[in-house]
């Protein structure tokens, strides 16, 4: 084989070195799950080569992954020349200057050679290292230019991915065991390149490696990782020098100085005659098949899963110590243990338990619904929404939630309590839409941490489970329910600490999302049934609604919402979420409450979804002729003079005037502006409710020809969006008529076929 190194003779001119170090890790902690993989590890490079070796198992991936935000940290720092990169993409990390070679190369079998380079090339940073100079650099690879990776020796497949890491022009370079499975000659040209790269300084490499014969020979210094720490850091002579430390720390030497086994002494064979033989039988919890009974008398015992060397790592994801006997219990036969119900794995693919709240404070029941959910066999992420900048055991920690906010962390770390928590609330609820795996949201909290948590919970679709566990779920939920579908379960005893009560409250919410996940239907199943369409309703627009209700109901599933600012949120919530072919909203009422300060509003955001989603609209005018306040004694003083109509004892309706209905009227066009898809919007010019008709308490042409006349004014008409004046009463049939008419020109004949029902929208994949 052609030598794997070849300095082009004219290379590249160096560029200027930078004052601070290539790398430095800081108190670097990762997880996965219950497992401390990760613990403290600190590293620093000012440049040059720096290997690290160790056992299999010991988290030298990890690292690596870590480094390159492959794998979450919990908490600690990684920068590059002074970048910290926890925390940022894959793909920002390669652009701030590291490239990786991964274990196993990794390359792909289909593309050749040179589509790996210049595939490579197109998205890497420009510099000295170009596709001509990894084919100086690597000849081998010249020569099989035009075969496919699949096609490539171990060695050159080890040549391809260096050279693909190179293109990305790295001011460092991540390498995880280059070496591994390769025959002795080509260690030895992998050898000679890493010391060529060292020599030539360009770039700084950090080397993972168990081979201490490269690792010696390559690297200035040698790191020692084992059980997830850097347990010592030397010079690489030293190493290499001491063979006994070798063995001690490493189990292992280098090629072809493995020691002979010693003979075993006289005193060992004489006790290795006789071995003692002690028996245990292991029952695993989720085991339901009766066992024999045994006349052996040793340890019978119970585990959850294999015990590894990190099972006590993470004290989180633990349950609740149980106090110790104080003396031997003699041993007994156990009775069965009961069966541990687990979700099938069928059902829970591609979908993950997300797990959030404040760490810092809440850290042991937030872990005690984490190990419950994995237990029943659901993969479990835990998110840290605490604020404090504490070191957290997270799965997620807050610097990671913290980035998505649109001012960037700097916006959520701040010194003010109440600033902080609405904005990590805000980063909060951006981070979940990106999540492609959350299966389902749980949290337990407070006020404040309800708060947090569940403007997450409002953000995601209608139909992924939301849980809840909070002290104030016993009294008014509407600011963190809102439109959505969130489960709000009351704590009972106060969220702090496991006892007989919160482990009961506990363990049921985390059985409930477990069954949600594993249950809920998010287009896998496909079902027959009619497609969904919004209408919205109001005491005095009741007759025209159920007219248009059963005219379309053996078509379409009709959900009809009361209007009473709650209704109309989740109406479009639903439209948001992707689960309405499309909307019949004959009653906006409560954009007049809105301007006018009634109790039925729905806010700034009443017809956003229309133009999000583009959906079919059909629209009217309903009960704008009124302002829903609570009993008499509620109406503001501005008010007073107007003229009102006692609804019940408890609603008092106001009559809008010409100059208020002429202002909506502009407003609503303006909304139905914006609208990409097929808008028709219909004007009853015999009145807009059930008290707006001649003889009637609220009829007043004169201000309903104002709202009219705004809206004919300001809307944009034209093929897709029209406005059609009709001499009808809203609750005439006539009207009710015009309505259906309308909304089926507008959806089509396909619509309330099966083919046609509107799959429940995903949640953002970037």
């Amino acid at each position: 084989m052609a030598e794997a190194w070849n300095a082009p003779e004219t290379p590249a001119a160096k560029p200027a070195k930078s004052d601070t170090p290539a790398l430095v890790v800081q108190d670097l902690h990762v997880y996965y799950g219950p497992s401390h993989v990760l613990q403290g590890v600190d590293i620093n490079l000012p440049s040059g080569v720096f290997a690290i070796v160790g056992r299999n198992g010991m988290g030298k991936t990890t690292l690596c992954r870590t480094i390159m935000g492959l794998t979450p940290a919990t908490r600690g720092s990684i920068k590059v020349h002074g970048q910290e990169l926890l925390g940022r993409a894959p793909n920002d990390i390669v652009n701030a200057g590291v490239g990786y070679v991964p274990q196993g190369r990794r390359v792909w079998p289909s593309l050749t050679v040179d589509e790996h380079l210049r595939l490579a090339a197109r998205s890497g940073r420009k510099g000295t290292w170009t596709v001509e100079r990894i084919y100086e650099a690597f000849p081998r690879l010249t020569e099989r230019k035009r075969n496919g990776g699949g096609q490539l020796s171990g060695g050159e497949q080890q040549m391809l991915a260096i050279g693909r890491a190179l293109l990305a022009n790295p001011s460092l370079l991540v390498m995880d065991e280059p070496t591994e499975g390769l025959a002795p000659v080509i260690v030895q040209q992998v050898e000679r390149m890493l010391r060529r790269l060292a020599d030539e300084g360009e770039i700084s490499v950090l080397l993972i490696e168990q081979n201490i014969g490269v690792a010696t020979q390559v690297a200035s210094r040698v790191g020692i990782m084992v059980n997830g720490r850097l347990l010592r850091e030397m010079p690489a002579a030293e190493l290499a020098a001491d063979r006994e430390l070798q063995q001690r720390l490493l189990g292992m030497a280098t090629h072809g100085e493995e020691p002979e086994p010693e003979a075993p002494a006289p005193e060992a064979e004489a006790e290795s005659a006789e071995p003692a033989t002690r028996m245990f039988r292991v029952r695993r919890q989720d085991n339901s098949e009766a066992v024999e009974a045994s006349p052996l008398t040793e340890a019978v015992f119970t585990i959850d899963r294999a015990p590894t060397r990190w099972s006590a790592g993470n004290p989180l994801m633990e349950p609740p110590a149980t106090a110790e006997p104080e003396a031997p219990v003699p041993m007994a036969e156990p009775e069965p243990a009961a069966a541990l119900s687990q979700v099938p794995v069928a059902r829970i693919a591609g979908r993950s338990a997300y797990v959030a709240g404040t760490f810092d404070t809440k850290g042991r029941e937030l872990g005690f619904i984490a190990n419950k959910l994995q237990r029943l066999g659901l993969r479990v992420v835990t998110v840290d929404l605490s604020t404090s900048q504490r070191p957290s055991p997270a799965d997620v920690g807050p610097a990671e939630v913290a980035r998505f906010h649109p001012k960037g962390t700097g916006a959520v770390f701040t010194n003010d309590r109440g600033s902080a928590v609405a904005n990590m609330a805000e980063a909060f609820a951006r981070f979940v839409l990106s999540r492609r795996d959350l299966g389902g949201l749980i949290s337990a909290g407070g006020s404040g941490g309800t708060a947090l948590a569940t403007r997450a919970m409002q953000a995601l679709p209608v139909g992924v489970p939301k849980i809840m566990v909070s002290t104030v779920a016993s009294g008014d939920v509407r600011r963190y329910v809102g439109p959505s579908d969130i489960c709000m379960i009351y704590s009972v005893t106060d969220v702090q600490g496991i006892n007989h009560i919160s482990e009961q409250v506990l363990s049921n919410a985390a059985h409930a999302m477990a069954g949600m996940i594993a249950h809920r239907n998010d287009g896998r199943e496909a079902t027959a049934t009619k497609p969904a369409i919004g209408l919205t309703m109001f005491g005095l627009t009741t007759p025209c609604v159920q007219l248009v209700t059963k005219a379309l109901e053996h078509r379409f599933d009709c959900l009809v919402f009361h209007a009473t600012g709650t209704g109309g949120q989740s109406m479009e919530k639903l439209a948001d979420s992707g689960l309405l072919a499309g909307l019949i909203d004959s009653t906006t009422t409560e954009i007049a409450d809105l301007f006018m300060g009634g109790v039925f509003s729905a806010g700034e955001d009443r017809l956003g979804a229309v133009i999000r989603t583009g959906l079919p609209y059909v629209g009217s005018v309903g009960a704008l002729d009124m302002v829903n306040f609570g009993p008499m004694e509620t109406v503001p003083e501005k008010y007073k003079g107007r003229k009102f109509h006692i609804h019940n004892p408890s609603v008092t309706l106001m009559r809008t005037t010409p100059e208020e209905n002429a202002e909506m009227g502009r407003w609503i066009a303006e909304k139905l502006n914006r609208c990409s898809g097929p808008v028709r919007f219909l004007l009853p010019e015999g009145g807009v409710s059930g008290i707006d008709a001649p003889g009637q308490p609220f009829w007043d042409p004169a201000a309903d020809k104002a709202l009219y006349d705004a809206i004919e004014r300001h809307l944009v008409k034209s093929e897709r969006r029209r406005l059609i004046r009709l001499p009808f009463h809203i609750n005439e049939p006539g009207f009710a008529s015009a309505l259906v008419a309308n909304f089926l020109e507008i959806v089509g004949p396909a619509a309330g076929s099966p083919q046609h029902h509107h799959a429940p929208q995903q949640m953002a994949t970037a």
